[in-house]
């Protein structure tokens, strides 16, 4: 089965409190979250350009951007740099943005020992000679894995998640627990919003991880007043 395009969350919203209390995910959606985790941060500035961004971050990049070719070492290059190379990840993740070249990894390795290397063109350590020889990355799927889905998370269970992108597995126990903290005496009061996520709203919550510990309070009603 292949990974949607959108996922869905289901809100559990205290308006009178206007904060997102809790919120029903499946395994697509924690994919993401966790697919998230390692990205490299080169990836993150560019995903993020044109976004305002708190912080500095995006002046690092910005900065990098317009520097002069020349300045940089000879093994380096801005487009490497500003574009660093997604990571091998398991089958099938959702939400997965068009920019992020995922297939287009390769290695290069010495004709006689083996040694690779992310460019081409090193000396091996042993022949001294250039590896140049490429070798090209096959990234798993379910056609070449056997397994029904892919992902990081099995498919089996319900995911709670937090406001602040904390998860668990879903259960009464936790969710009357939360219920307590919260002081919601009546389940009835809270109001159930479904909420359907694509690129676009991908990318607002990646950067409302960075500036917000609350970050599905701030997605839904910075949304809603939209």
């Amino acid at each position: 089965m292949a990974a949607p395009q959108k996922v869905k969350l289901k809100f559990y919203v205290d308006t009178n409190a206007e904060k997102v209390l809790f919120a029903e995910a499946d395994k697509y959606f924690i994919d993401f979250l966790i697919y998230l985790l390692s990205l490299p941060l080169g990836t993150v500035a560019k995903l993020l350009k044109g976004i305002d961004m708190i912080g500095c971050f995006g002046s690092l990049y910005e900065s990098l951007e317009q520097l002069n070719e020349t300045y940089l070492q000879p093994n380096q290059t801005k487009n490497s740099l500003l574009n660093p190379k997604p990571p091998v990840y398991t089958t099938e993740v959702p939400l997965l943005l068009s920019s992020l070249q995922l297939t287009s990894r390769a290695s290069y390795r010495c004709q006689s020992h083996n040694y690779t290397a992310d460019v081409p063109n090193l000396f091996c350590p042993l022949c001294k000679t250039k590896m140049a020889n490429t070798m090209t990355y096959v990234a798993p799927s379910t056609t070449n894995t056997g397994y029904v889905t892919g992902g990081f998370v099995k498919n089996c269970v319900i995911y709670l998640l937090l406001d602040n992108f904390e998860f668990t597995s879903m259960s009464a126990e936790i969710v009357f627990a939360l219920l307590n903290d919260f002081k919601v005496k009546n389940v009835s009061t809270l109001e159930k919003i479904d909420v359907e996520l694509g690129v676009e709203e991908a990318l607002m919550l990646l950067k409302l991880s960075f500036e917000s510990k609350t970050v599905l309070t701030s997605f839904y009603f910075e949304n809603k007043k939209a």
